[in-house]
């Protein structure tokens, strides 16, 4: 089980009709659709994104009860679905970079923005999540400690450790 996965802090709520749903959609829709669309960069991938979300909340409830999640869980969902969308994408290969855009990257910051999603794609799930927690979402460090459940300081490491590879991948690619 990866890190994000046990962190909320979660009570069971009845789901005694529709409006219940339609609650926490309203509630929350807002923060899911703008984290996918920082991650995946596109209105009509973010919008998947938030489908996902809410359809995996409804497919996840037992019965008639649904977890309450505070809307740290419904960012940290918003990534991992944003997340998903980019490794299809980068799997189905449908925005292959031809070697003349490869160098036009450097100049051309959509290219660039691309690499640095597909980069972002091919991270371990918890680490693509802290990192697009941290410089997307702009939760500081001592919040992703808390979080995570973490030290401050390991939560630096870990940083700094996902950007390193970052930048190894950006430079391959």
């Amino acid at each position: 089980m990866g890190t994000f996965q046990g962190l909320a802090n979660v009570r069971p709520i009845a789901m005694t009709s529709s409006t219940d749903i339609t609650d926490l959609y309203e509630r929350h829709c807002e923060a899911v659709y703008r984290t996918a669309l920082r991650v995946t960069g596109n209105p009509e991938d973010a919008e998947d994104a938030l489908q996902t979300v809410f359809l995996r909340i409804l497919k996840g409830a037992k019965g008639s009860e649904i977890e309450s999640m505070p809307e740290a869980y419904f960012r940290r969902a918003a990534a991992n679905a944003a997340l998903d969308l980019l490794r299809r994408r980068v799997l189905r290969a449908e925005t292959e970079l031809n070697e003349a855009s490869f160098h036009a990257a450097t100049q051309d910051r959509p290219l660039l923005k691309e690499r640095l999603r597909r980069a972002i794609a091919s991270l371990e799930e918890d680490d693509a999540v802290l990192f697009l927690l941290r410089y997307v979402e702009g939760l500081s460090n001592g919040e992703l400690a808390s979080l995570l459940g973490q030290e401050k300081n390991n939560i630096a490491v870990r940083l700094h450790r996902i950007r390193q590879s970052l930048q190894a991948e950006m430079q391959r690619h």
